[in-house]
């Protein structure tokens, strides 16, 4: 890839492109900043970093939610040769302690809500000397805004003296067992999986983005911070990530990064609208949308529909589905992306169906994001894709997906057995996780190496397959898991999303907290259908025999959930021990 070697090169050209196009903004245009702008900002916060003695092998950790302080801030530290990293803002203060103990960083910037963290993180010990606050300053805190330059700070010599092979981030894994280990990422690691976009169509200024995802994923970063350094493609903050549905229509997103958790919602919030429409205009939208079912099964195949279906299709497009991807502010989209964990087929159809290109593709922090990918002009439903520009996919013998390339990481900060352990001496990243590779390149991932159920008749299943047949079928469900290893039959501990339960007891005049309904008879009941559908679409070994319905919500960062939204599946099973035992 021709270019800048580092990101601190691309965030001057870029920038000097353009001055006046506007390089990041919150929904509604309260904050608009300027490329001009954010340079500016970048020079004055960068002077103030340097003041403190930051520079060259330093770190900085930020605790910040999406808000344009986020990219001056995690740009001005790598001005100063400096490496930035974010961690989640639902860590606890021991979480925290260990991850500063482990950057060694001296600086924290944070926002004033996430003081008493990180303060108490701070006491338990660490190098933390500074704690600069971006909205005010508290009592024993900096402001961001008062920071006193460097009187002998090179600015310009200190971003061109920034190396490809220098350590861009530090991107901590969630991790569903044991401590986070702290990925080390380059500027060349980013830069080299970037290459992607050349595949996507060229980004530029007149492209935009949703940040809404936490700045502590890598996969938020890549493409909402670094492509846009890289490229001048536009950014949007949005600090709570519950709004980024209703801040799409103000977007129109050219592209759009949503875990599945995200498009699962978007299509229950889509079914509960049919069903309060109209007899004639449900009638429509469904004719509509089996039609786009029809085209998005034959591109899944790598075949076209004949012409009476095309006619078909280009009349249900401007009638229908046109319309539905305007009221969802999806209109614009080029390439859709869905990552951090397998999105349900029934799901990915759907919005396939209404001419979204959702991009299933695959990849994890170690290899700084995209291992895999499907591409607009062929996605292959069921899989992730095909290998990323300059990576290669292999499979070991017992199936566990192995990766190659120049997007691999440095390796696990301070860990070096772990590192040695992951990436063996001919490069190849050992990713934890099984997958099948067909006949025309496409990797299919069929569960996490670790986490593949085998139950008593010796039988293999994937948790995740049945859990998201389940979340497909059932509108009311929030995470699911499925229990079945070692045992006799497979059980299911099923949560309730809390928007999607309001819908229904209002719907069914029904009251009460959200631990009262779920133990309500029509709730079980509506479940327990919902469930069967789902059973349906399983093999007989995979089905569901019964389930619970909890009446806790599991969170993003909570004991259950990490802040991707995997499950803790280790923690689940111990905290639901009793329940568990009564399935059986």
């Amino acid at each position: 890839m021709t270019g800048p070697a580092t990101l601190c090169a691309a965030f001057q050209r870029t920038a000097a492109q353009h001055p006046d196009r506007v390089a990041l903004r919150t929904v509604g245009d309260g904050v608009v900043i300027t490329w001009r702008q954010y340079r500016e900002r970048v020079r004055e916060i960068a002077l103030g970093l340097a003041g403190l003695g930051v520079g060259p092998g330093d770190t900085v950790a930020l605790m910040l939610t999406n808000r344009p302080e986020f990219h001056l801030c995690d740009t001005a530290v790598l001005h100063c040769g400096a490496t930035p990293f974010s961690v989640y803002n639902t860590n606890p203060p021991e979480l925290l302690g260990y991850q500063f103990d482990n950057a060694d960083n001296r600086v924290v910037i944070c926002e004033q809500q996430f003081l008493p963290q990180v303060r108490s993180a701070v006491g338990l010990g660490g190098k933390v000397e500074h704690i600069i606050c971006v909205d005010g300053a508290p009592e024993g805190t900096l402001d961001l805004r008062a920071l006193l330059p460097a009187a002998d700070f090179d600015f310009e010599s200190a971003w061109r003296s920034v190396r490809p092979d220098d350590v861009l981030t530090i991107v901590y894994t969630s991790g569903t067992t044991g401590p986070p280990k702290g990925v080390e990422l380059t500027h060349t690691n980013f830069i080299e999986n970037a290459r992607i976009t050349e595949e996507m169509g060229p980004l530029g200024f007149d492209d935009r983005a949703v940040s809404y995802l936490p700045d502590a994923h890598a996969a938020n970063r890549w493409l909402t911070h670094y492509q846009n350094l890289l490229s001048g493609l536009q950014i949007t903050t949005v600090a709570d990530p519950k709004a980024v549905l209703s801040a799409l229509t103000d977007v129109r997103p050219t592209l759009f990064l949503g875990v599945p958790r995200v498009w699962v919602k978007a299509k229950m919030g889509l079914d509960a609208a049919l069903q309060e429409a109209g007899p004639l205009r449900r009638t429509l939208a469904h004719w509509a949308i089996g039609v786009g079912r029809r085209k998005a099964r034959a591109s899944s195949g790598g075949a076209r529909l004949g012409a009476l279906d095309s006619m078909m299709h280009a009349l249900a497009d401007r009638l229908v589905l046109s319309s539905i991807r305007a009221r969802m502010g999806l209109d614009r989209v080029k390439v859709g992306a869905s990552g951090a964990a397998p999105i349900p087929i029934e799901v990915h159809e759907f919005l396939l169906a209404l001419g979204i290109p959702i991009c299933e593709g695959y990849g994890m922090t170690e290899c700084t994001c995209a291992g895999t990918i499907n591409r607009a002009s062929r996605i292959k439903i069921g899989t992730v894709g095909i290998p990323a520009p300059g990576v290669e996919v292999s499979l070991g013998p017992d199936g566990e997906v192995l990766l190659r390339g120049k997007n691999i990481m440095r390796g696990y900060r301070k860990m070096p057995e772990k590192t040695a352990e992951t990436v063996d001496p001919e490069g190849w990243l050992h990713t934890g996780d099984i997958g099948e590779i067909d006949a025309e390149g496409y990797l299919k991932i069929v569960d996490r190496k670790k986490e593949i159920i085998i139950n008593e008749a010796g039988k293999n299943m994937s948790p995740t397959n049945i859990e998201n047949a389940i979340t497909a079928n059932t509108p009311l469900a929030g995470p699911v898991a499925v229990i079945g290893d070692r045992r006799p039959y497979n059980t299911a501990l099923i949560t309730l999303d809390p928007e999607a339960l309001a819908r229904f007891a209002e719907r069914h005049g029904l009251t009460g907290q959200q631990s009262e309904l779920a133990e309500s008879p029509v709730v079980r009941a509506a479940i327990d259908e919902c469930v069967q559908n789902a059973n349906r679409s399983l093999s007989r070994v995979e089905q569901i025999k019964t389930f619970t319905v909890l009446p806790d919500v599991w969170e993003p960062g909570s004991e259950y959930l990490t802040p991707t939204t995997k499950l803790r599946r280790k923690p689940i099973a111990e905290h639901y021990r009793e329940v568990i035992d009564a399935m059986y």
